[in-house]
């Protein structure tokens, strides 16, 4: 889960930072380098940040998961043009966080950027984009597959106990959705409104129905899950 957030957060510091430098009237490759270099940049000081860090130190698993996301945003914009493949996220407050608020989180924001029992990320594929230009097939409806886990208390095991008080035995698992998503921003509209909210979803998936697939559950279909 971190390492996919790793890559999801370097992906859309590129798409959001070539966007910026577009509208400013920077020439497309020049935009491509930037979006992906300040994504690396970025991503990097963090975890140099945390390799001076006793708790967490330096991870080359979470370097490579930068470069992935900084490098599917910079390969696509390159070859297409365009981000028919985008990395997005969801969250839901989960029940594991109130077991160990320091580590997940003590409030709804804080939860948000902690507690990955409560994160889903977001593969989301926009179909037109593949299709011929006279398909038919709606622009801006998108298909994702997302990946989750559920039952973590600790970073590596849950602790059996915290601060004294005994944790209830949680399986960890992970947790694979198939879902429809939408690409709000594809929508032609001349409201400044509208797309200005649509743009601020283009990194989070929509609320929609999914299929979810599990060891623990098994195929399960979720009326709306986010």
């Amino acid at each position: 889960m971190d390492k996919i957030g790793h890559a999801t957060t370097a992906y859309n510091i590129g798409t959001i930072q070539y966007d910026l430098m577009r509208w400013c009237g920077v020439n497309n490759n020049t935009s491509i380098a930037v979006g992906g270099l300040t994504a690396l940049g970025y991503m990097s000081i963090i975890e140099i940040l945390d390799g001076f860090s006793s708790k967490w130190g330096f991870s080359n698993g979470d370097m490579v998961a930068n470069i992935f996301g900084a490098a599917l945003f910079a390969a696509q914009q390159k070859g297409w043009n365009q981000q028919r493949i985008s990395m997005k996220w969801s969250f839901h407050m989960s029940p594991y966080a109130k077991y160990y608020p320091g580590e997940l989180g003590s409030n709804f924001f804080s939860r948000m950027l902690k507690d990955y029992n409560g994160q889903t990320y977001w593969l989301s594929f926009n179909i037109a984009s593949f299709l011929p230009a006279n398909s038919g097939f709606p622009y801006w409806l998108n298909m994702s597959m997302g990946y989750g886990a559920e039952g973590m208390i600790g970073a590596r095991a849950n602790p059996a106990t915290i601060r004294g008080k005994p944790v209830p035995e949680f399986p960890r698992y992970r947790k694979f959705y198939f879902a429809p998503d939408a690409n709000l921003y594809s929508i032609p509209t001349h409201s400044p409104f509208f797309n200005t909210a649509a743009y601020l979803t283009r990194f989070s998936k929509i609320p929609a129905p999914a299929l979810e697939w599990s060891k623990i559950k098994g195929l399960r279909f979720l009326p709306l899950y986010y």
